[in-house]
């Protein structure tokens, strides 16, 4: 009987006869979706840091690290695809409000952890969640958002993703753990408490847009084939999986690299928050200011200084090590986004079908997102080392530049309903 003001609205999202991306309200839908991909990035990038202690109190290898590392996405793969299509279908509000309960669950329960078998399923749980996030915050980009202002909006909410990430590197060593007596149990539970309260204000104040297409009777099997069938969407996936691998695989042992390096965990922490401080400008910026015809060459120069910039970062010290890190920080943020723009102004994609492509996106990317953290703990235990590790990484990203260079938008045949 009674209904929450924003309930009221979601119901009728016309309000005052404007399409949403007309709405003022899309300012506030876009500070919910970077507050999620804030506290995305914060819970992620949270093991990052506290590598050295964990290793030490668990008594486990760096394999078995990479495992916990990668083991995320690998559960992400599993859920993405019809997370992606049910969103589509069911709404994003509920959907989301369900995935960021999980990644806070996720993070505190690794204060129980007391062995690799607890410490993996704990990070694994993140996986059940964040498909929620990285497929609702696109989505609600292409819903409320159009034309130039949805670079602008890509580019705005995934800042969030590396101030979150740039969070948990600089403070974890330097703050949280000073605070909890040197706990990296009781740090997680810190953490955990940013996904807890946005959910709170996620759930008070977003709203659902309902269209015609996604309440409509579509084959989600049928969705699917079509979209597989396009030669651009073929292409973002397997750049997708490129991608994951190269950032997941470095940025998951970045800290730890720069402490074998010769850093102290305080320092490791904050010197591997530099690529982070630098890419949050670059992430705003570069989508927009990347016309369409100009994504596939922006993604080809982006990949070749990740390449060199990982090589440098893995080999190098001083000055050189700060350059490096900052041209990792200049050139990898600004991928994803792009990526995601160009499945948004695909006809046969758009808003109405944005969840189920961002889920097969997911699908694909997180198999790489799984694949480098994992390589990367095997090749250090074999050679002892990060160098091997990272150089194969450089490997992947120069694929990734070739296939750039024949990236091009096309507008195919609608996706069409049964």
């Amino acid at each position: 009987m009674f209904k929450r003001k924003a309930d009221r609205k979601q119901e009728n999202p016309g309000t005052e006869g404007l399409e949403p991306y007309r709405q003022r309200y899309r300012w506030v839908m876009l500070v919910l979706v970077w507050l999620l991909y804030f506290v995305f990035g914060v819970v992620t990038a949270s093991v990052a840091p506290l590598i050295t202690p964990i290793l030490k109190d668990l008594g486990i290898s760096y394999s078995q690290m990479g495992i916990i590392l990668g083991s995320w996405p690998l559960t992400y793969i599993v859920v993405a695809t019809m997370a992606g299509a049910l969103m589509d279908r069911w709404g994003i509000r509920k959907s989301v409000f369900v995935g960021i309960i999980i990644v806070g669950l996720s993070d505190i329960l690794r204060y129980f952890a007391n062995g690799f078998g607890t410490m993996l399923l704990c990070v694994a749980l993140f996986g059940l969640g964040g498909p929620m996030i990285s497929i609702g915050c696109p989505k609600v980009v292409a819903v409320w958002f159009h034309g130039k202002e949805r670079g602008t909006a890509a580019g705005a909410y995934m800042t969030g993703n590396w101030l979150g990430a740039l969070t948990a590197y600089s403070t974890a060593n330097s703050l949280v753990m000073p605070i909890t007596g040197y706990s990296w149990r009781l740090t997680f539970v810190i953490f955990s408490l940013l996904p807890f309260a946005v959910a709170l204000l996620w759930w008070w104040l977003a709203r659902d847009i309902k269209t015609p297409e996604a309440t409509g009777s579509v084959s989600i099997a049928r969705v699917f084939t079509d979209l597989i069938r396009v030669r651009t969407v073929q292409m973002v996936l397997i750049m997708g999986f490129f991608l994951f691998a190269v950032t997941h695989g470095f940025n998951e042992w970045l800290p730890k690299l720069l402490e074998t390096g010769g850093l102290p965990p305080v320092i490791a922490g904050f010197a591997a928050s530099i690529p982070l401080l630098i890419g949050i400008p670059a992430v705003f910026v570069i989508p927009r200011l990347a016309a369409p015809h100009l994504r596939g060459r922006v993604i080809t120069l982006s990949s070749l200084g990740l390449a060199i910039a990982m090589l440098v970062v893995a080999t190098q010290s001083g000055l050189p090590l700060v350059m490096g890190l900052g041209l990792y920080g200049l050139s990898f943020p600004s991928i994803m986004p792009i990526l995601m723009l160009v499945l948004m102004d695909m006809s046969e994609v758009g808003s109405k079908y944005m969840g189920s492509a961002a889920g097969m996106f997911f699908c694909v990317a997180e198999v790489g997102g799984f694949a480098g953290p994992f390589l990367m703990g095997i090749i250090k235990d074999w050679t002892g080392g990060f160098f091997a590790g990272a150089a194969f990484l450089a490997v992947l990203a120069l694929a990734l530049a070739a296939m750039a260079l024949f990236l091009k938008i096309r507008h195919p045949v609608t996706v069409k309903a049964q």
